[in-house]
């Protein structure tokens, strides 16, 4: 079974012709990543979220054991 497996997995790979990203997509990657974590930032430092945020904290480290 084992042996079929890497069979199908050498075929696989030898079918797609890339094997990884190119360097624009790393490019285009990085900043999609970049640019959620400014929203996400952004969000997370607002006031009505930053509050509740600092709220559920609280309440978390006030909680009995």
């Amino acid at each position: 079974m084992r042996r079929r497996l890497r069979e199908r997995a050498r075929s696989v790979r030898r079918a797609c012709g890339d094997r990884g990203m190119s360097t624009a997509e790393y490019a285009m990657g990085t900043l999609a990543a970049v640019a959620l974590a400014a929203v996400l930032y952004k969000v997370v430092n607002s006031g009505p979220v930053g509050a509740e945020l600092q709220g559920l904290v609280e309440r978390a480290l006030r909680a009995p054991f």
